[in-house]
C-alpha cells in the first residue's frame, strides 16, 4: 500500500498559491500527500518550536520556501547585512534538523532587488547561506538562480500583490517554484541511477560513421549540448558507456579525428560496439561493471533498439531520443532521473575507479590463484567513526548497494542522522569502511550502524559496496564489530537478515561465517555470532584455486529472481520531458484538471459581453472552477480571503482597476458584479461626462466604501467624511 506523504512548508511570505501546482505534481507523479502551511510568516518560530507543523511532521518532508529580504530587518542595508542574520538562520535550521527524522528542503526566491541592480548583492547573500546549508546532512538547496533557470518566465515579480497580500511572486513563478518543490521531492524519494548507456550514431553524432567516414558525421551546436549535458552527469558521478551497433574500429575514428567533441574516450567507463542485439550488450556491461540492470538509463534514436530493450530488460530505464537533435539536450535536462542532489567524492570519481578496475583485471589474469592476486593488491582496510562529513556517502550506500547489504533499507542523511541520534548513543554506533589498494582509492565502500544493549550487539545496518566485495573487506568488518561486542562485555553479534531478491552475496557471507546461530525473526532471518567468534572472522581464500571467473576479481553474482519494471516510470518521465516541461505547460495542465461547478442552488447563466468572460475566466482560474456562471457567488464557489486578494490583482493586470477589497468580503460578489464595476470604472477613465455619469450611478446603487476607492483611483486620497482635501 502506498503511503502517504506529507509535505510542510513554511515561507517568510504569503505562499500558498503554490499549492495547486504541487498538489497537481503530487498527483501526477502518483505519490499521495497531505500538503500543510504553517501559519503566515513564521519561519523561525517554526524552526524553534519543537511542537510547530515542521517539527510534528515525521513522515515526508518539510519545505522552507525563503526571501531573503523578508528574513531582515527594514532597517539594515543589504550592502551591510550582518553575520548574525545568516548565524541566526542556520542556527535555527540546525536546531530543526536535530529534531527531525526527515529531509529539509530550502527553496530561495529572487529578491525584487534583482531588477533594481542589485543582483550581486542578493546572490552574495544568498550564497552564503547556501553555502552552509550544504554542508548540513538531511538539507537539500534550491538556489534562485537554478530555480529561474530550470524554469524562466517573463514575469517574476509582482509589486502590487507584494502590497496587498504579501504575495511577491506571479502566478507563473508560483508554478515554477511548485514544481521544482515537486520535482526534489520526486528525487528525495527515487533511487539514484549510476549508469547512462548511449547510442553514437545520429545521437552523438549526425550521421551514420560506417558510410560518411569520421569527417563526415556532423558535430553542430546541438550535438554539442548534448556532450555537455553528458559530461555534467559524469562530473555529477554517472557512470558512461557506449552501446553502439557499429564497427568498433569506425567509431574510434570519429574520436580520433573529431577533436572539437567534448566527449572524449577518457569518459567512457566500457563500451559495447558490435552487431548483437542492444538488451545483449546492455546485460554484458552490467557483467562487466558489476551493476544491477536497474541501475541502467539508455539513450537511443531508435524505436527498435529502446524496443528491444524494453522487452529484453526491462529494469533498464529506456528513453526514445527526440527525432529533432536540437531537442534531445532539453529533453534531457528534462528527464528528472539525471537530477542530482549532493554528489559525494566517492559518486564524482566513479569512472576513474572502473577504469581502475581494468588494470586490476590485467593483474588478476598473471596471478595463479586467488590468494596470489589478493596478496598482490595491497589492500588497505580503514573502519572508522561515522563523521558528519560521511553521512551523505552513508545514506548514498544505502540507496545503491544492493548486493551486500543485509536489509536494503534504503535512508536519507536526515533519516540515518535520526537514527543515530535516537540510540542515545555516541558517533561510533555509525562506523564507515574506507579501502585502498595499490592501483588506486576505493574511497568510502562500507557502513554499519549498531546499537550496543545490554546482552548483545545489536546491527541495523551492514553493507558494502560491490566495487570492495571478494577481497575480504567484509570479514574485517563484522571481525570489528565482534572487538567492541568484547570490550563492552556483550555475548553476540546479532545480524538481521531481510531478503531482498538482490542480496543473496549478503546471505551467503552470514552463511560462511556460521549458520549455527541462525534462526527465524519477524520478516527474515537473525545471525547470532558469539562475540568471540566474530572478533576472529578472518578471510582465507582458496589457495590451490585459481581466481574465479569475474570482472576486477569479484565472483559473478547469481542472477536475481526478483525485477523491477522500469517502463511505466520511463513513460511517466519521457511524457513530462516533453509535455510538462515548461511553466505554461504545467499551468494548462493544472486549468484541465478544474473541479465541476458545485450545486449553489442558482440557475447557471454563461457570460456574454467581453468583461464578464474575461471575469469568468478569472474566477475559473483562481477558484480551479469550470463553468462559473455571471451570478455564482465567489464565496460560494469555495473562494476564501487570500483567492480573493489573488482576484483583485488579476483584475488590476487585465482592466488597470482595483476592486475595493470590502467587495469581495460580500456574500453575492459575483461576475456580473465586478463586469459593473469594471464598466464604471471604463467610464470615468473615458471622458468627464462618462466620470459624472458613473459617480451618479455609482452614488444610487454603491456603499461608501466603494465610492471612496473608486475617487481615490481617479484623484489619490480622500479623506474622512466631514475632513477635507486641498486642491
Amino acid at each position: 500500500m502506498t503511503t502517504m506523504t506529507t509535505i510542510a512548508i513554511a515561507a517568510t511570505f504569503t505562499a500558498e498559491p503554490v499549492e495547486p501546482t504541487v498538489r497537481f505534481w503530487m498527483q501526477e507523479l502518483q505519490m499521495p500527500a497531505t500538503i500543510k502551511f504553517a501559519p503566515y510568516s513564521q519561519v523561525f518560530q517554526q524552526l524553534l518550536d519543537p511542537s510547530s507543523t515542521l517539527s510534528a511532521n515525521r513522515d515526508g518532508v518539510n519545505v522552507l520556501i525563503v526571501r531573503l529580504e523578508d528574513l531582515i530587518e527594514k532597517e539594515v542595508d543589504r550592502l551591510d547585512w550582518t553575520d548574525r542574520h545568516a548565524a541566526g538562520f542556520l542556527s535555527a535550521v540546525t536546531g530543526a534538523l536535530e529534531r527531525s527524522p526527515i529531509p529539509y528542503l530550502v527553496c530561495f526566491c529572487p529578491s525584487a532587488e534583482m531588477e533594481s541592480g542589485n543582483a550581486l548583492v542578493h546572490h552574495r547573500l544568498e550564497g552564503r547561506v547556501t553555502d552552509a546549508l550544504r554542508e548540513m546532512p538531511g538539507v537539500d538547496i534550491v538556489s534562485s538562480r537554478e530555480l529561474i533557470a530550470a524554469y524562466p518566465i517573463a514575469e517574476i515579480f509582482d509589486p502590487h500583490g507584494d502590497r496587498l497580500a504579501h504575495v511577491p511572486y506571479t502566478p507563473a513563478f508560483f508554478t515554477a517554484l511548485g514544481t521544482m518543490i515537486a520535482r526534489r521531492i520526486y528525487g528525495l524519494s527515487e533511487r539514484p541511477y549510476k549508469v547512462i548507456a548511449i547510442d553514437a550514431d545520429q545521437t552523438l553524432w549526425d550521421g551514420v560513421c560506417g558510410e560518411v567516414g569520421p569527417l563526415g558525421v556532423g558535430m553542430d551546436a546541438s550535438r554539442r549540448a548534448i556532450h555537455e549535458f553528458l559530461l555534467q552527469q559524469h562530473a555529477a558521478g554517472m557512470i558512461l558507456c557506449l552501446c553502439s551497433r557499429n564497427n568498433e574500429e569506425d567509431v574510434a575514428a570519429v574520436f580520433d579525428s573529431r577533436t572539437e567533441m567534448v566527449l572524449r574516450p577518457a569518459h567512457i567507463a566500457a563500451s559495447r560496439i558490435n552487431w548483437k542485439p542492444k538488451s545483449e550488450n546492455i546485460r554484458s556491461l552490467a557483467q562487466e561493471l558489476r551493476l544491477s540492470l536497474e541501475s541502467f538509463i539508455f539513450l537511443d534514436d531508435d524505436a527498435v533498439a529502446c524496443a528491444d530493450v524494453e522487452a529484453n530488460c526491462p529494469e533498464v530505464l529506456t528513453f526514445l531520443l527526440p527525432r529533432n537533435p536540437e531537442s534531445i539536450a532539453p529533453f534531457l535536462r528534462n528527464i528528472w532521473a539525471f537530477d542530482h542532489r549532493k554528489v559525494t567524492k566517492e559518486a564524482a570519481e566513479r569512472t576513474a575507479f572502473y577504469r581502475q578496475n581494468s588494470e586490476r583485471r590485467e593483474f588478476q589474469m598473471e596471478s595463479l590463484t586467488l590468494e596470489d592476486f589478493l596478496a598482490g593488491l595491497g589492500l588497505k582496510v580503514q573502519i572508522l567513526p561515522m563523521a558528519s562529513a560521511d553521512l551523505a556517502r552513508a545514506a548514498e550506500l544505502t540507496q545503491r548497494t544492493n548486493q551486500f547489504n543485509v536489509t536494503t533499507i534504503r535512508r536519507s542523511e536526515a533519516g540515518l542522522q535520526a537514527l543515530l541520534r535516537s540510540t542515545g548513543l555516541t558517533s561510533s554506533t555509525g562506523l564507515v569502511v574506507r579501502v585502498k589498494d595499490r592501483f588506486g582509492d576505493y574511497g568510502l565502500v562500507g557502513a554499519m550502524v549498531f546499537t550496543v544493549g545490554s546482552a548483545a550487539l545489536r546491527v541495523d545496518t551492514f553493507l558494502l559496496s560491490c566495487r570492495a566485495l571478494g577481497r575480504g573487506v567484509e570479514h574485517r568488518m563484522l571481525a570489528r564489530l565482534g572487538e567492541i561486542a568484547l570490550q563492552n562485555g556483550l555475548a553476540s553479534v546479532d545480524v538481521p537478515f531481510l531478503a531482498s531478491g538482490k542480496n543473496q552475496p549478503a546471505l551467503d557471507f552470514l552463511m560462511s561465517v556460521g549458520s549455527d546461530g541462525k534462526r527465524a525473526a519477524e520478516d527474515g532471518l537473525l545471525f547470532q555470532f558469539p562475540a568471540h567468534v566474530a572478533a576472529a572472522v578472518h578471510y582465507d581464500p582458496p589457495a590451490a584455486a585459481a581466481a574465479p571467473p569475474s570482472v576486477g576479481g569479484l565472483p559473478v553474482p547469481a542472477a536475481s529472481g526478483a525485477t523491477t519494471d522500469a517502463r511505466a516510470k520511463a513513460a511517466l518521465l519521457s511524457s513530462i520531458a516533453m509535455e510538462l516541461s515548461d511553466v505554461d505547460q504545467v499551468a494548462a495542465a493544472i486549468a484541465s484538471q478544474r473541479l465541476s461547478r458545485p450545486d449553489l442552488n442558482v440557475p447557471y447563466v454563461a457570460p456574454t459581453t467581453a468583461s464578464e468572460k474575461q471575469l469568468a475566466a478569472m474566477f475559473e482560474e483562481v477558484l480551479g472552477v469550470e463553468r462559473v456562471g455571471i451570478h455564482d457567488s465567489f464565496f460560494g464557489l469555495g473562494g476564501h480571503s487570500l483567492l480573493a486578494m489573488m482576484l483583485i490583482n488579476r483584475a488590476r493586470h487585465v482592466f488597470h482597476v482595483e476592486f475595493p477589497i470590502t467587495l469581495l468580503f460580500e456574500d453575492e460578489f459575483t461576475v456580473s458584479k465586478a463586469a459593473q464595476m469594471v464598466a464604471r470604472y471604463q467610464k470615468m477613465q473615458a471622458s468627464p461626462e462618462g466620470t459624472t455619469e458613473a459617480l451618479e450611478q455609482l452614488l444610487e446603487t454603491s456603499s461608501d466604501d466603494e465610492v471612496r476607492t473608486l475617487l481615490a483611483e481617479l484623484s489619490g486620497p480622500v479623506p474622512p467624511k466631514g475632513g477635507h482635501r486641498k486642491g
